[in-house]
C-alpha cells in the first residue's frame, strides 16, 4: 500500500513514530508537506505534491494541514476533500478535522450526542458579551480556531488572570472589546474549578489506548504541555471511558486527543484534537499509538 503521512514540522515526533511504524508494515510511504501541493485543471484535473500524484495514494495520514493565510488553508482542506472523493483513505477525514478544528463547533456536536460540557456561550455582540461574563463570574475565552493554549484569556470576578494566576493590569471589558472586533465574535466557557489538572485520552477506532493527566505548573491555570505542563499516567473510569469514546465518534474522527476536565459537578469535555500527539501518551504510558493507527488502515484495506 502507498501511504502519505501529510506533516510540516520534520522533527515532529508523531510523524517519526507513524513513518516507523509504516515501515515494520511493509507500506510504501511518503512524508507530504501539504503546502507544497499544486493543481492543474485543464482536460483532467492533476494533484501533485514533491513530484508525487496524490490520487495514487492508498492512505494519508494527516498529522498537520499547515497554518497560514485562510485561502491556503482551505485549498489544502479542498484537495483533501477531493482526495477522498477519489477514493483516498483520509484520516482523519476532512470534515473530522474540520469539526475538530472548530471549538465552538465541537461543542455543539458532544451537547447534541448529549456529552457532558461546560456551559458555553457564543456571541457576536459586544455588550451581550459583557452582560454574560459579568453574570457568570468565571469564565475562559478561547479563540475558535486556537490550539496549545494559546490566546485564551480567563476573566474572574471582573479582573483578567494571567496563566500564571496573577492579574493583569488591562481592563477586562476593552480586551473583550478587542477580542470582538478582531474575531467578529466570541466563544466563552464557563471555568470549571478543578485540581490543578486536565486530562488527555487516545482513542483509536473506538477504544481508549491512553490517558495521561497534564499538570499546570504551580500557580498556573492553563494545564498544556506546549504550556509548561508536565504529564503523568491517568486511569479512567468505565464513565470516562465511555464519554472519551462517544467524544471521538461525534466529532467523526477515527484517532483523537479528547481532553477533560474533573470538576465538582463531575466529568466534563473540554475539546475534540483530529491531529493530536502522540508524543505524551508515548511518554507515560508507553503506548506507542502509530501502530494502532496504521493496523486500522490496513483493516480497511482487506
Amino acid at each position: 500500500m502507498k501511504l502519505g503521512i501529510a506533516v510540516t514540522d520534520p522533527h515532529d515526533w508523531t510523524a517519526a513514530a507513524l513513518l516507523k511504524a509504516a515501515v515494520d508494515r511493509d507500506f510504501e510511504t511518503y512524508l507530504i508537506d501539504l503546502r507544497q501541493t499544486e493543481v492543474v485543471i485543464e482536460e483532467d484535473v492533476v494533484i501533485y505534491c514533491q513530484g508525487l500524484a496524490l490520487p495514487t495514494l492508498d492512505a494519508l495520514v494527516v498529522r498537520d494541514v499547515g497554518a497560514g493565510p485562510m485561502e491556503g488553508v482551505s485549498f489544502r482542506f479542498d484537495v483533501l476533500r477531493q482526495l477522498e472523493m477519489q477514493g483516498t483513505l483520509i484520516l482523519n477525514s476532512p470534515e473530522a478535522i474540520r469539526n475538530a478544528a472548530n471549538k465552538y463547533h465541537t461543542t455543539y456536536l458532544l451537547a447534541k450526542a448529549k456529552l457532558p460540557v461546560p456551559a458555553t456561550f457564543s456571541v457576536q455582540n459586544k455588550e451581550k458579551a459583557i452582560e454574560m461574563i459579568t453574570d457568570l463570574w468565571d469564565v475562559v475565552v478561547k479563540p475558535v480556531f486556537g490550539y496549545k493554549g494559546k490566546g485564551i484569556i480567563r476573566i474572574r470576578d471582573g479582573k483578567i488572570v494571567e496563566p500564571n494566576g496573577s492579574i493583569s493590569p488591562v481592563p477586562w471589558k476593552r480586551q473583550i472589546a478587542q477580542m470582538i472586533d478582531s474575531w467578529g465574535m466570541l466563544y466563552i466557557q464557563e471555568f470549571i474549578e478543578n485540581q490543578g489538572r486536565d486530562i488527555r485520552a487516545f482513542v483509536v477506532n473506538g477504544k481508549v489506548l491512553g490517558s495521561i493527566y497534564r499538570s499546570g505548573r504551580e500557580g498556573h491555570w492553563i494545564n498544556n504541555l506546549s504550556q509548561g505542563g508536565t504529564s503523568s499516567p491517568c486511569c479512567l473510569s468505565h464513565l470516562q471511558e465511555r464519554i472519551c469514546i462517544e467524544a471521538a465518534e461525534a466529532v467523526g474522527t477515527v484517532f483523537a486527543g479528547v481532553d477533560l476536565i474533573e470538576g465538582s459537578g463531575g466529568t466534563m469535555v473540554l475539546e475534540v484534537n483530529g491531529t493530536p500527539s502522540g508524543a505524551g501518551i508515548y511518554s507515560s504510558c508507553g503506548v506507542n499509538v502509530a501502530g494502532y493507527i496504521l493496523d486500522y488502515i490496513l483493516s480497511r484495506s482487506l
